[in-house]
């Protein structure tokens, strides 16, 4: 193979962003076998300053009607092209723009922002929502605090615990996701909660087991717990991939022996346990929705695992609920 890859780059659009409307198509860079589709990327933004490599997205020229894959970051060009044609020196790619992306830490610092600044609001201020004063009950004070410790529990997290296989994703996709956090276990959450109809002389609450500190505080018990299992399962995940690649181990241990989400199955547990504290329909709501769509996450990533590791993946794990999913 020779010393130098010459690479034909066009846009996978007729009209390329506004930022490259003056840019000649196809343009063309050279490259060392060695190097990979991410440096492609910086070449093709050295050309075109405003198009940063996280918006891009490089394929094969199609060939026919059949689709090509998205390209990589890690992959060499020397694999490339010999996937396509051994010995050839050219290679031809199609670039398309993603548009404006977001950091996946940003994104969710944004979401779980939402709740935590959202409860005060309602806690603090009952007669700006419900047109009159609210002597909390132990419930509403409980459930204020332990929520509130999920959501900067979350941002922690996000800040100094989770890696992440993907950089960014766009732009506008933050308002579709901030809404459920925002407004499920934020506004709908919140307004519901710390209501009258939870206070302490209400009907609800007062004389029944929701205001019995035993009961209360095995409530709290139980959902530190699973708290607390839902953390332990992230740091184990963090310990499998080093810092600054996209590695994956099979992983093993505390919650892992049954599922390959462990921490979507404690997660799903602790938001049982304020449903089942509050009886709430926002919080059964949030719970519904979020168990819905972290199973759909889990069921992808086992499908991934088994087919990442083949039959090396334990052949008895369940995705994410134990003997069942």
């Amino acid at each position: 193979m020779s010393s130098n890859i010459t690479i034909s780059i066009n846009s996978s659009s007729k009209k390329p962003p506004s930022f490259a409307r003056n840019v000649s198509f196809p343009i063309t860079i050279q490259a060392s076998p060695e190097e990979t589709v991410g440096h492609v990327k910086r070449k093709i933004q050295a050309k075109i300053p405003k198009f940063h490599p996280s918006r891009q997205r490089l394929t094969l020229k199609p060939t026919g009607n059949t689709k090509s894959p998205s390209l990589s970051d890690d992959s060499k060009l020397q694999d490339v092209l010999a996937g396509l044609a051994p010995g050839s020196s050219t290679l031809e790619l199609e670039v398309k723009d993603l548009g404006p992306q977001l950091g996946w830490k940003t994104v969710f610092v944004v979401e779980y922002a939402g709740p935590l600044l959202i409860h005060p609001f309602f806690y603090y201020l009952p007669r700006l929502f419900y047109g009159t004063y609210v002597t909390h009950s132990d419930l509403q004070r409980l459930v204020f605090t332990m929520i509130e410790a999920h959501f900067a529990k979350r941002i922690l997290e996000t800040l100094f615990v989770h890696r992440f296989s993907h950089g960014t994703m766009p732009f506008f996709n933050i308002f579709k996701n901030s809404g459920h956090y925002h407004i499920l276990s934020g506004l709908f959450l919140a307004y519901d909660l710390y209501r009258p109809s939870f206070s302490v002389s209400s009907p609800y609450i007062k004389n029944t087991w929701r205001n019995n500190p035993q009961v209360l505080w095995v409530c709290v018990g139980l959902w530190a717990f699973f708290e607390l299992s839902n953390l332990l399962t992230h740091l184990h995940l963090r310990s499998l991939r080093p810092f600054g690649t996209k590695k994956r181990a099979i992983p093993t241990g505390y919650g892992f022996g049954l599922v390959s989400c462990p921490n979507y199955l404690f997660e799903t547990l602790g938001w049982g346990v304020v449903c089942a504290m509050t009886g709430s329909w926002a919080a059964y709501l949030f719970t519904t929705v979020g168990t819905g769509q972290m199973l759909l996450w889990a069921l992808k990533k086992h499908a991934a695992y088994k087919k990442e590791f083949g039959k090396a993946y334990p052949r008895g794990r369940k995705s994410m609920i134990p003997f069942l999913i």
